[in-house]
Parts: structure tokens; C-alpha cells; sequence
């Protein structure tokens, strides 16, 4: 008796996404791969780790119409849908671009873009940071025009705010910092 031989399934095709901090001169951005089937909680944290935020605040996706985040226990808040088991390629739906809001009091709006879908055998291990530039603005910093005075300030050892964000920030701080390696790193260490 010969057993009927079963399609395998395909692997999943890789996203290459250019994910851009908005409202900021000069641009912040980063280059990441992940799999086509990572869910959006996943790619919260690719996000997360490749922007160098700590993830300390809520967050939301908003792709065409829908908008995906943790859903309020309590229901406060217009309703969005669950991110848990919602997969990128899905969501999606051959869109190409869609935008991810951090921290909601400082509102850090993001616009990703799908570069490039290349296949799984192109990058083997995911998720990985490929390029990027500039550092990413300190939590909590006050949103883009925040981090305007703020970068204005730690430059300036004349500026009348200097050491008041030098001893709030804890260190010096360079805009235009970014290491690839390094934030790749990050990413590196998360599955998906």
C-alpha cells in the first residue's frame, strides 16, 4: 500500500519593514526582518526592542480601518480588537504600510512600511535589525516636541535647562547615536 504523499507546508515569507518615528528631524527609523506570520504582540516587541523603548507605556496598531491593541480589562476606551492571535501577512491583507502609536500620552506615532517580501531562506534567523539611525528619544521625554527641547538642551551646556536634563537623563546623550549590532542584539534574543 503507498501512502499518498502530503503537500508540506510552506515557509513563511519574510517581511522587511521600515518602521519611522514621525514628527522628528532628523529621522528616526529602523530596518527589521520578521517573519510574515508574526502576530502583532510578537511585533510589539520586535518594535519595542529595535526602537530601544522600554515598553513602559500601552500601545496601538492601526492597520486600514482596525485598530489592534490589549483590550481594556475594564472596557474603557473606544473598542479595538485583540492583538494576541492577530498574524502580521493577515492583518494586513496586502497593505503595505499601517502605523503603531506608543505611549498615548506622548503619542510617539510610527509609520511601518513593508519594504521588500523576500523568502524565509534570505535571513535565517528572525527577527534581526539590519539598519536603522539615530537614537531613539528617552521614555517619558514628552513627545516629539519633548524631545526638541530636550535634545536642544543636552547639547547647549549653556542652555538654561541643561542640568536640570543632564541630571534627569543621567548621562550625556547623542541624537544621532545608533548601533546596529548592538540593537540587533535586542532583537535577536526574542523569538517568534
Amino acid at each position: 500500500m503507498v501512502k499518498p504523499v502530503r503537500p508540506s507546508k510552506p515557509a513563511a515569507s519574510l517581511f522587511v519593514l521600515r518602521i519611522e518615528l514621525e514628527d522628528i528631524e532628523p529621522k528616526i527609523w529602523r530596518r527589521v526582518v520578521v517573519p510574515d506570520t508574526i502576530t502583532l504582540t510578537r511585533l510589539h516587541k520586535v518594535i519595542q526592542a529595535a526602537m530601544g523603548w522600554q515598553d513602559c507605556h500601552l500601545h496601538e496598531f492601526h492597520i486600514g480601518a482596525e485598530r489592534y491593541s490589549v483590550p481594556d480589562p475594564d472596557g474603557w476606551g473606544s473598542p479595538v480588537q485583540s492583538e494576541a492571535r492577530k498574524r502580521l501577512a493577515k492583518v494586513l491583507n496586502g497593505q503595505h504600510e499601517f502605523r503603531y502609536l506608543y505611549d498615548f500620552g506622548d503619542s510617539w506615532q510610527h509609520r511601518i512600511e513593508v519594504e521588500e517580501i523576500l523568502p524565509a531562506i534570505a535571513y535565517p534567523q528572525v527577527p534581526c535589525c539590519i539598519d536603522g539611525a539615530n537614537a531613539c528619544p528617552p521614555e517619558d521625554v514628552g513627545g516629539p516636541w519633548g524631545y526638541s527641547e530636550f535634545v536642544a538642551a543636552m547639547a547647549d551646556a549653556d542652555h538654561p535647562d541643561h542640568a536640570f536634563r543632564m541630571e534627569w537623563f543621567g548621562e550625556a546623550f547623542d541624537a544621532t547615536e545608533f548601533d546596529c549590532e548592538e540593537t540587533n542584539e535586542w532583537v535577536t534574543r526574542l523569538e517568534c
